[in-house]
């Protein structure tokens, strides 16, 4: 097909203020972008916003799979809360509330 370009799993950004560290999560946009590599601030890198990662997340929270699951973008972790938060995927295996991290299904929001 002529017009394709690539798959789209990862897309270049240019890095904000503070720079970005792979691996650690940040919200672009309304979308979770997982850095593929660290850069400095106005440098370019790749991020992963499709895939299976696992994430910080809210302390006593949790969840089942397929549960829908939210960025808290002030604590840098997923919740399962809604209000005040950015719809980021689901939940791909169940978390024990007692757990700091979780598996997390990106589902970019358009």
């Amino acid at each position: 097909m002529k017009n394709f370009v690539k798959e789209g799993r990862a897309l270049d950004f240019v890095a904000p203020a503070g720079g970005v560290l792979s691996g650690i999560a940040l919200l672009i946009g309304g979308i979770l972008v997982v850095p593929a590599t660290s850069a400095l601030e106005g440098q370019s890198y790749s991020g992963w916003i499709v895939g299976v990662y696992t994430l910080p997340c809210a302390p006593g929270t949790a969840w089942n799979t397929c549960d829908t699951l939210y960025w808290d973008t002030a604590n840098a972790r997923v919740t399962t809360v809604a209000v005040g938060n950015t719809k980021i995927g689901m939940a791909a295996e169940p978390k024990a509330a007692g757990d700091t991290a979780g598996n997390v299904k990106l589902l970019p929001q358009v």
